[in-house]
């Protein structure tokens, strides 16, 4: 592959009719467009000349919105007959919609001959699939999951776009149960795979950490490279008892690896550290985002850097110019007040990490504002009350609990705490208490809306 320069992708994958009908084995119902600018699953933001693929969910069925995708798009693909096809449409009928997008998605991924990174674990994973499309970037085309599009649906859309021009395919998998990352990697072939970590998130699928680790390790079955944090012992066990045959390069900071970061400081925002290659190599960084955990991400990335022959320069300036994801430990001023917001989603993993962060860079007050902590199955009450516990041990100066798992951590905590029960709650009582010289970190998982906690 030849070095090229850094830019912006511009889709220009284009699906024809005779392959969508190899990949999914689907009937013409009405043949007009022979091919497609994309894929679709949502019709108010349907492009013109892309395929509508009609899913049926839970709570809605992409056959009641034929009409309205159907009125910008070329086709659309169904599984059930159409009484009345529009004579200007194409229309494919395949027995299962999701199974026909993933299918299409696996043969665009293998008629095409390039490699695929894949990125999963418990925390870290769209930073890191940033981080490694940004770096890959300085020098090859990178295609990549929008946001955090990564389980059985998303992956498989953004598989749709490859282009002729794509060199490198970048990709998060997310996982609730076991056997998801088996699925995702049916579909994407990964050649490379990272492993950031393993931690106690989505435990309501999973039931314990063995099964957390083991779908994670599920990776391990396609991809012949696995990069993989040597610090996390927990994870290395499972790789070792896991028979891995490919090859393995590690990164850390405590631990002997491949890829690793001395002569760490952490600032207020953003760290300083020297990323090593090897023994006889290394570059001196300086990163806007900030906290240990982020830089085990920067490590991770470079990895991939390194594995793909980055000019270790380019690796610098890839990461010395990432400022971050929204939502994940953004930091922002309002009348003098530094407000900490980290709210996408939450584990018990990545809440301690928040709110070690929150205590490390206050000046004034720390005002903790989290939301429950979801999909933790039985051990919901316990990683609450954990959590509380923890942070008695930290100098938070004021914890507002937000919601009924919230309040075991809030009886744990020794100090000022209060119980609300939403997020604009929550949001009403911070205005009314919060003042100049604060630090507040706002956190939880998803379904909690913690970002109500700043409307207004």
């Amino acid at each position: 592959m030849n070095n090229v320069a850094c830019y912006e992708r511009e889709d220009m994958a284009v699906l024809t009719i005779e392959d969508i009908i190899a990949a999914t084995g689907g009937k013409i119902i009405r043949r007009n467009a022979g091919s497609f600018a994309g894929v679709s699953i949502d019709s108010r933001n349907i492009q013109e000349g892309e395929l509508f693929v009609a899913l049926k969910g839970g709570r809605f069925d992409g056959h009641d919105f034929l009409p309205q995708a159907l009125e910008k798009g070329s086709g659309a693909i169904v599984h059930a007959p159409q009484t009345a096809p529009r004579e200007d449409k194409t229309i494919i009928q395949v027995r299962d919609t999701l199974k026909a997008l993933q299918d299409i998605a696996r043969f665009s991924r293998i008629t095409k001959d390039i490699p695929v990174v894949a990125v999963t674990g418990s925390n870290g994973k769209t930073t890191t699939k940033e981080l490694t499309a940004s770096i890959l970037g300085t020098q090859y085309r990178i295609l990549k999951n929008t946001g955090n599009l990564n389980n059985h649906i998303g992956l498989p859309l953004s598989l749709t776009k490859i282009s002729d021009e794509d060199q490198i395919i970048v990709l998060e998998m997310g996982a609730s149960a076991p056997g998801e990352i088996r699925e995702l990697c049916g579909i994407a072939v990964p050649d490379y795979g990272i492993l950031t970590n393993i931690s106690r998130a989505h435990l309501e699928g999973f039931h314990d950490m063995q099964t957390v680790r083991k779908t994670k390790l599920e990776l391990l079955e396609t991809v012949r490279v696995a990069v993989v944090n040597a610090d996390d012992r927990f994870l290395m066990e499972g790789i070792y008892l896991s028979g891995f045959k490919g090859a393995i390069m590690r990164y850390g900071i405590e631990t002997p690896a491949d890829i690793r970061a001395t002569n760490i400081t952490l600032y207020e925002q953003g760290s300083a550290f020297h990323l090593h290659f090897g023994e006889n190599q290394f570059v001196e960084i300086s990163a806007h985002i900030s906290g240990m955990f982020n830089i085990y991400n920067l490590l991770a990335a470079a990895s991939i850097g390194y594995l793909f022959h980055i000019d270790p320069e380019n690796i610098k300036k890839a990461i010395d110019s990432f400022t971050g994801v929204p939502m994940r430990l953004e930091f922002m001023e309002f009348n003098g007040i530094k407000i900490i917001s980290d709210m996408y989603n939450a584990n018990p993993a990545s809440m301690e990490v928040a709110v070690r962060e929150l205590a490390r860079i206050r000046k004034g007050r720390s005002i903790a504002v989290l939301g429950d902590m979801l999909e933790l199955g039985s051990y919901e009450e316990e990683a609450h009350r954990e959590l509380g516990r923890f942070m008695s041990g930290l100098t938070i100066d004021i914890f507002i609990a937000v919601g009924a798992r919230m309040a075991f951590a809030a009886s744990e905590f020794r100090g000022s705490v209060y119980m609300l029960s939403s997020a604009e709650e929550a949001g009403r009582f911070l205005r009314d208490i919060w003042g100049t010289g604060d630090t507040v970190l706002i956190k939880g998982s998803r379904g909690m809306h913690m970002e109500r906690v700043l409307e207004g």
